[in-house]
């Protein structure tokens, strides 16, 4: 975790918790007024790629709220963007990983429009049981791709998701 400048902690303050939200019991972090605020946006993205500057070529953002910030990394690292996608929203996906839910199983696919041996920044908002993420290093090695890293604004740490997706190089911005 980087260290909490004062921009990132006032970042950190513009995240609002909803209770109860999309369901009972949820605690649903609301990161749109982040996401209005300029100065929050460009101190997150920046913390979100810095300890990967150099060692990628594309960002790839999973849907839906990993697209914000996948979106503005690869603008700024000057990098590719690669959506990762719930299944059926592609029009010609090359790959699809399955991953369970807990009630049922769901699937990513992307294209494959880099050129295999690719350094691919993973980046979603929250890291929570992990199985999405864990299907996206799937897909990107099932794409050719390498994985440099993955990058979650913040993690929420009962949930276990960082024993599922067992990557070392995980990077979390904020304390979940």
């Amino acid at each position: 975790m980087p260290e909490l400048t004062p921009e990132l902690a006032r970042a950190e303050s513009l995240i609002r918790e909803v209770d109860d939200f999309p369901s009972q019991g949820i605690l649903f972090r609301d990161i749109t007024p982040l996401l209005a605020d300029a100065r929050a946006f460009r101190a997150t993205v920046d913390a979100l790629i810095a300890p990967f500057l150099g060692t990628f070529d594309v960002v790839a953002g999973l849907e839906a709220r990993g697209f914000l910030f996948a979106s503005a990394a690869a603008y700024t690292a000057n990098a590719g963007l690669m959506p990762i996608r719930k299944a059926g929203k592609l029009p010609r996906p090359a790959a699809a990983v399955d991953y369970s839910l807990e009630y049922g199983v769901a699937m990513v696919e992307a294209h494959d429009d880099f050129p295999r041996g690719s350094r691919v920044l993973l980046i979603d908002d929250v890291l929570a049981t992990g199985g999405t993420l864990a299907a996206a290093h799937k897909l990107i090695e099932r794409l050719g791709y390498t994985a440099a890293g993955t990058a979650v604004l913040f993690e929420i740490a009962d949930l276990g998701g960082r024993d599922t997706l067992n990557d070392p190089l995980l990077h979390t911005v904020f304390n979940g």
